[in-house]
């Protein structure tokens, strides 16, 4: 695996990084796990003193830190600079939430015999994070934050092509005052996360990433007896009812799709409207991602990114052909793309099947998949027909009944008359293949920890 800097808007290769050797993987858990002894005796407070200068520094430094953003993986300056403030908050909340997400819980027994019954919450020890390239510094956040507010300590694995991004973050906790060892940045291998994995230190992994990777990192955790939290695809429905306003609805639609390039699991990727509104909605919405700009992501003109990697770029437009040759019909959108960087045009697809494999696929890059629906009861059915379950939206001018349809929905998160968001006090996760597990907020920070009962039960209680 080759850890490596390539500006996706350019493609000239900037950097490249040494995989970690085993002696530096057994290193850097002994490290972590002789940190954990101390850290998990710290008080919260001055847990919470780290987190709130993490989230000092990010503001003071934003600049700086949105360019490695850009630079890595080309995400547009303007959404960088909101994923270090995103970053940041994340931070926030835990240093000022932690201790009281965390605080001992009294239990109401039905017998005075039980005694008094106390759940705490106490840290596991060293974790592993592996996550991707699509938000290098907010996947980061919402891991660390939490569990080493919690008393854990971690271990992190990146994505390749964010090799600056995962070191930046590392030398941020530092600064911050994290102790050695707390949080170490590996460039490791794949074969090494069943390395650390089997390591007796180790407690357990969360991992952000694709079916696939998800899979085998869950598959490697089960046989060490190892908790593990997976965040994977997603293909959220835009569901738009009959009363929908189609003007803002239009405009939440194409930034919903087309923020981050597309590549974002929660993006709105299906695209499903009642009959009375589809032909006015298809109409508008290919307006709207027309007057999309693709180009240099340095320059805040621009308003669609370029793919993380050319690679990233040739599977979806691979995909794209495959949808075709299935059916679909593909209708680019906007001006032509620059042929500079790892750039896809904007494409709609329509007439998508049932019998079409692509119905049920991820696309993660510029391309929409819209669906017309005979009624509000046809658009649920069509939203809860993927293999997927982790984001959605509902539209319509009746908000009490928007949150009547959105129970209806399948999946981790639905949001009326919003696009799925992502914020510091709102929780993260899917079902079925999104994975299982939430990150954010009390749901987050309790995912590692151990849920101990302590009873005290009189000398005198009866035998």
């Amino acid at each position: 695996m080759a850890y490596a800097t390539t500006n996706p808007y350019t493609g000239e290769l900037i950097k490249t990084f040494p995989d970690a050797t085993d002696e530096e993987v057994q290193q850097a858990i002994g490290s972590a796990h002789t940190a954990f002894l101390a850290w998990r005796e710290t008080p919260f407070a001055a847990r919470a003193k780290v987190m709130q200068k993490a989230a000092d520094l990010l503001r003071a430094q934003a600049e700086g830190y949105a360019k490695l953003l850009t630079l890595e993986m080309g995400k547009v300056i303007g959404e960088a600079k909101a994923e270090v403030e995103l970053s940041a908050a994340i931070f926030e909340y835990y240093a000022k939430h932690a201790e009281q997400l965390l605080a001992p819980e009294k239990l109401p027994v039905a017998d005075p015999a039980e005694g008094e019954a106390v759940v705490v919450h106490e840290p596991l020890g060293v974790l592993l994070a592996i996550e991707p390239w699509n938000f290098p510094y907010y996947q980061i956040a919402r891991i660390i934050a939490p569990q080493l507010s919690a008393g854990n300590t971690m271990l992190l694995k990146h994505a390749s092509n964010v090799p600056q991004c995962a070191a930046a973050f590392e030398a941020l906790m530092r600064e911050a005052g994290l102790p050695a060892g707390a949080f170490k940045n590996l460039y490791a291998t794949r074969s090494q996360i069943g390395l650390i994995l089997d390591d007796p230190r180790v407690h357990g992994v969360a991992l952000t990433g694709s079916e696939g990777a998800g899979a085998v990192v869950a598959a490697q955790a089960g046989k060490a007896l190892k908790k593990s939290t997976l965040e994977l695809g997603g293909a959220d429905a835009f569901v738009v009812l009959a009363d929908a306003e189609l003007a803002k609805t239009v405009k939440w639609a194409v930034f919903g799709r087309h923020w981050n390039g597309g590549q974002v699991c929660v993006s709105s990727k299906r695209m499903i409207v009642v009959d009375g509104l589809y032909d006015a909605f298809l109409q508008r919405y290919t307006e709207g991602v027309a007057a999309l700009r693709a180009g240099d992501p340095f320059d805040p003109a621009t308003t669609l990114a370029p793919l993380s990697s050319q690679a990233a770029a040739d599977e979806v437009k691979e995909k794209i052909r495959q949808a075709v040759a299935h059916g679909a019909t593909a209708t680019e959108v906007g001006p032509k793309v620059p042929a500079q960087g790892a750039f896809v045009q904007p494409t709609l697809l329509t007439d998508v099947g049932e019998d079409n494999p692509a119905r049920y696929w991820e696309f993660f890059g510029p391309v929409s998949m819209l669906f017309r629906a005979r009624d509000e009861d046809d658009a649920v059915r069509i939203a809860n027909d993927s293999p997927f379950g982790l984001g959605g939206s509902v539209f319509t001018a009746d908000a009490k009944h928007g949150a009547e349809v959105a129970k209806r929905i399948s999946t981790g998160m639905v949001f009326v008359n919003h696009p799925t968001m992502v914020k510091a006090d709102l929780p993260f996760g899917g079902v079925r293949r999104s994975g299982y597990g939430r990150e954010l907020i009390g749901l987050g920070i309790k995912e590692f920890v151990n849920h101990k009962l302590i009873d005290v039960v009189g000398i005198d209680a009866p035998f």
